[in-house]
């Protein structure tokens, strides 16, 4: 089993579209079993598949498995718990944007009444 290293000491995630599992197996310091792994535990994690099922991570992938990493191997998370946070962040996000874009909104229609009493 891998030591758990802090993702301060993981490589830097270079600039590129996409990633093989073996490209994202060295940038996150896990085995590419484990990634395979994590894809059936973990809905956000979702590689794109090309010809012969061969897995391209994109830099948001990356990301997650890192925080991933981080829940499992440094915080003591289990693998439900870790699926849990990471879900329940999901939502805080999307309640976040939703908040945003009905302020927007109730701006640009308020601006609209405005227009239509002058």
């Amino acid at each position: 089993m891998l030591e758990a290293k802090n993702n301060d000491e993981l490589p830097p995630i270079p600039g590129k579209r996409y990633f093989t599992i073996g490209e994202v197996s060295d940038l996150c310091g896990v085995k590419p079993h484990v990634l395979r792994y994590w894809e059936q535990e973990f809905p956000q994690l979702k590689p794109v598949k090309r010809r012969g099922n061969r897995r391209y991570y994109q830099r948001q992938d990356v990301l997650v498995i890192r925080q991933i990493r981080s829940l499992l191997y440094e915080q003591g998370f289990t693998i439900g718990g870790a699926r849990n946070k990471l879900q329940g962040e999901e939502a805080r996000s999307d309640v976040s944007q939703s908040q945003q874009i009905v302020k927007q909104l109730r701006i640009e229609l308020e601006d609209i009444l405005r227009i239509l009493r002058r």
